[in-house]
């Protein structure tokens, strides 16, 4: 379909059920797909190409387990990154994100050695590079890209964005048949190899997944997936996420030192990771443990420990039903975090605590609520009851500033092609 037609369609409304589905409104995002869609044509030109959406996630339970192959809660929310994309001939990726530059992208033969660590460039050649590597078509493209999942939200951008261009190749050269556990693997790639993070597979696994996740990383290059699913709003709560700002530029070594203390203890125990140790042998040499990686790490351990089998529980109870065990164990998870795995503050800097603020307010409200994903700054999770929402929202605003708390929805698809005849995972 020419792009030009594409446009014609969102605006005349063809889209508007689409819409519906992803966003469950229509004149926000036809107004929003038909601003990129002129930007695109605009910038480069009119041709045959498609739509994309892929959501942000947000890490439901399993907090700090999947570095150590755990298992874990996630699910994608209905904010996303669009895209409006169209295939060149030659290996050239031409992308342009709102409010960036341009990135020029030669995809003809992929080097990490070649690329700039940090940058979005990193992550498309990165993305080509697992392509390759699996046997899969790829290929140039231009693309213009609009996200309002906003970096240091706690939402997952970055790994959105590698799912975009991954989910952008699949279609144009692989007539979308590129499985999502695969898409987010080359996610996690181009974010480790070519970007320079060592981040585990869950955010590209939600984002590419879609819906309500239990993912179980025992094996963390072939993951095992289930769908679940969850309405908070049928048990009567608002889904919220809170972000309570802080600066993440100084934390790197609070995120590190979480699987460096985890691992620091399997190793204790003759093993690369804690998902392959002994709990109860575990428990019995704490003495010794303590002595050679300290009091913290022995902590941080117990809490993966626990932490997993409250995954499992809140599987099952998801499966059965059962929304109050699996909301009384979202608070027994923020507990844990707070408590053992300590990522709630810094103890760099214990005047700026803002995910301890954001908890302690959250519960004068009654709701259910844990530090959400890293921690240490940035966001909290909330379960909100429904008829407290309004006055929430503005108590965290007046605190943390407008807009600070998202009320958000989980959403059921996940990596996509946007089309009049509905959504393509």
């Amino acid at each position: 379909m020419l792009i030009s037609a594409i446009l014609s369609a969102v605006e005349n409304g063809s889209f508007d059920k689409t819409f519906e589905a992803l966003y469950h409104d229509t004149v926000r995002p036809r107004r929003r797909y038909a601003k990129l869609i002129g930007e695109f044509l605009e910038r480069y030109g009119d041709r045959e190409g498609m739509l994309f959406s892929v959501p942000g996630r947000t890490e439901i339970s399993g907090n700090h387990t999947d570095h150590n192959n755990g298992c874990v809660l996630a699910a994608s929310v209905d904010i996303d990154i669009i895209a409006v994309a169209a295939k060149t001939e030659g290996m050239t990726v031409r992308l342009k994100s709102e409010g960036y530059p341009e990135d020029t992208v030669d995809c003809s033969d992929p080097n990490p050695k070649k690329v700039r660590k940090g940058s979005s460039s990193a992550l498309v050649t990165g993305v080509c590079d697992a392509f390759a590597k699996k046997g899969y078509a790829f290929g140039g493209f231009d693309a213009c890209t609009s996200s309002d999942v906003l970096t240091g939200s706690g939402l997952s951008s970055s790994a959105a964005f590698e799912v975009m261009c991954a989910r952008i190749i699949s279609q144009l050269y692989n007539d979308g048949k590129v499985p999502p556990m695969e898409l987010a693997l080359a996610g996690q790639y181009a974010e480790n190899v070519y970007f320079g993070k060592p981040c585990g597979l869950m955010d590209q696994a939600a984002c590419a997944c879609g819906g309500f996740l239990y993912i179980d990383f025992e094996n963390p290059k072939a993951p095992k997936t289930e769908k679940l699913s969850l309405d908070p709003e049928k048990a009567g709560y608002t889904f919220c996420i809170v972000n309570t700002g802080g600066n993440h530029v100084d934390l790197t070594d609070d995120y590190a030192a979480v699987p460096k203390e985890m691992h620091a203890c399997a190793a204790l125990m003759g093993k690369k990771v804690l998902r392959e140790c002994d709990e109860e042998e575990f428990l019995s040499r704490i003495s010794y443990m303590r002595a050679n990686v300290g009091d913290r790490a022995i902590l941080r351990a117990i809490h993966y420990f626990d932490e997993n089998k409250r995954v499992e529980a809140q599987r099952a109870a998801l499966k059965s039903g059962d929304a109050d065990t699996f909301f009384r164990l979202v608070t027994a998870s923020g507990r844990s975090s707070f408590e053992f795995l300590q990522n709630v503050y810094t103890t760099r800097n214990v005047s700026e605590q803002g995910i301890s603020l954001a908890l302690a307010l959250s519960q004068r409200f009654g709701a259910v609520c844990r530090v959400h994903g890293g921690g240490f700054a940035g966001t909290i999770q909330a379960y909100v009851p429904t008829d407290k929402v309004e006055a929430y929202r503005d108590a965290i605003n007046n605190v943390f500033g407008k807009n600070a708390c998202m009320l958000l929805r989980i959403r059921p698809y996940g990596a996509s092609a946007v089309t009049p005849e509905g959504v393509l995972e």
